[in-house]
């Protein structure tokens, strides 16, 4: 009894230690990664979750939950710092980072799963007391058990403006780009609201998994017999993995006689292929081959029609994959590490050029998701004077006659027609060919002579193509 009140005093609860959960713990660690390393998920979650399943903690369910927690997170992550801005009491900036991430989590599980929402607060504020400590998981379960108290649709009635007020900024909040992104792709899209929505939305679905066969070294009817192999949309080469199959459990991929690649690279890669010539076909540069996808399906296709690839990377590091990818390809090639606007080679040495410049990559959103949220409208101030000088020493590098293509993992207008544009006024002894005929039965591909291609259209990245034929 207390000499001052009378009363028993309760027994203090004994210190309960906080559960650890391997699942949340290693999506808590991926998106760490993606933070403080400007990592990409689709790099840095596999190998945690190899070594999980090594380490004997995960199953194949757990994989999957992990996977989803992640790029779920990644790819609505504007829309929860809505959500989380609206539930707290300070700027978000001032939100300790691995805070945000676990309350990112938290938020992706009530609104973004069928997870119960007593399940993912209580396990979001296990996982807040592992890996923050005790006192900041009381933040954040104050904080999603705010957010439990209304679903998805609710939320975003509360935070995006509507959009008869601010059309891009609902965009951006409702499907989770940013604005200028948004204002970006709908430039480069053209129409109206239906066609922008449905491009969104398909950037954050989640991609199947597309392989290519590499001809002379596998086919697609090889791949087709593995479990939920179903054939590519358009290329003869792709066979996609419905299920989201592991690349590296198919043999062919292993022997690298068979490559993970999406469609739309592939169609790029054939259609410079299949482009007609005048005069001989007997030599072809990949001038910017890293990390060597495209590469690899032009050396088989040059080798089977005798012809010769070289395939220039200027990162040696880049160019060791492009050696990778090429090897035990049928025919002769070359790989050099090599700057594509100071080439070592003598101008007007080959017959078919590709370059695939680097671009800011809102073609690729749905793989990488968190790219959007790194790149910024200046960006394509950085890309603008090397995607010109890569394709003025294509079309340097191309005979009379000789087709280039010019790609790009974009469809911003200033990183395709534009750049293509520019050239063109530049060199008057250059044309554009219609590249449309060399995609037999792609739908959907506009006026030309250009292609444009879409995730929600194609089911591909956002690929863009322009084919020139340098003129006498």
């Amino acid at each position: 009894m207390s000499e001052q009140s009378g009363r028993p005093r309760r027994p203090a609860k004994p210190y309960r230690r906080p559960q650890k959960d391997p699942v949340r713990i290693l999506a808590f660690e991926a998106l760490r990664a993606v933070d403080e390393r400007d990592a990409y998920a689709n790099l840095v979650l596999p190998p945690l979750l190899r070594k999980a399943r090594e380490k004997g903690d995960f199953d194949a369910r757990d994989a999957a939950l992990a996977t989803e927690l992640v790029y779920g997170t990644l790819r609505r992550q504007g829309t929860y710092d809505s959500v989380i801005s609206a539930c707290v009491d300070r700027p978000l900036r001032e939100v300790d980072p691995p805070v945000l991430d676990v309350l990112s989590l938290g938020v992706h599980q009530l609104l973004g799963t069928r997870i119960p929402a007593h399940a993912a607060v209580s396990a979001s504020v296990e996982l807040a007391r592992v890996v923050l400590g005790d006192g900041r998981a009381k933040f954040v379960n104050a904080v999603l058990r705010k957010v439990a108290q209304d679903d998805l649709d609710g939320w975003i009635a509360k935070v995006a403006p509507p959009f008869e007020e601010d059309p891009e900024d609902h965009l951006a909040v409702v499907h989770s780009h940013p604005r200028w992104v948004v204002s970006a792709l709908w430039d480069s899209l053209g129409g109206g609201r239906a066609g922008i929505e449905d491009l969104l939305e398909a950037d954050n679905d989640r991609p199947e998994v597309t392989l290519v066969a590499r001809p002379g070294r596998s086919t697609a009817e090889e791949l087709l017999r593995e479990e939920s192999a179903v054939p590519g949309r358009w290329s003869p080469y792709a066979v996609r993995l419905a299920e989201g199959g592991e690349p590296g459990a198919v043999e062919a991929v292993r022997e690298g006689r068979a490559g993970v690649q999406d469609e739309g690279s592939q169609l790029v890669a054939l259609a410079l292929a299949n482009a007609p010539l005048d005069g001989p076909d007997r030599m072809w540069l990949d001038g910017c081959a890293g990390p060597g996808g495209k590469a690899a399906l032009l050396a088989a296709l040059a080798a089977e029609r005798g012809a010769v690839l070289l395939a220039a990377e200027k990162q040696p590091h880049r160019a060791g994959l492009v050696a990778k990818a090429l090897r035990g390809n049928p025919g002769p090639y070359q790989v050099i590490a090599a700057d594509g606007t100071r080439p070592p080679w003598q101008p007007a040495s080959f017959d078919r050029v590709l370059v695939d410049v680097p671009c800011t990559g809102l073609g690729a959103l749905r793989r990488r998701p968190e790219a959007r949220w790194r790149r910024r409208p200046e960006d394509l101030e950085g890309f603008a004077p090397l995607q010109r000088s890569l394709l003025r020493t294509a079309l340097d590098s191309v005979r009379a006659g000789g087709v280039v293509g010019y790609a790009t993992c974009s469809p911003h207008l200033a990183e395709t027609r534009a750049v293509v544009a520019d050239l063109l006024k530049e060199r008057p002894d250059t044309e554009l060919i219609d590249a449309r005929p060399l995609l037999p039965d792609v739908p959907a591909l506009g006026d030309g002579p250009d292609v444009q291609l879409w995730p929600h259209v194609h089911g591909t990245d956002a690929m863009y193509l322009a084919l020139i034929r340098r003129t006498p």
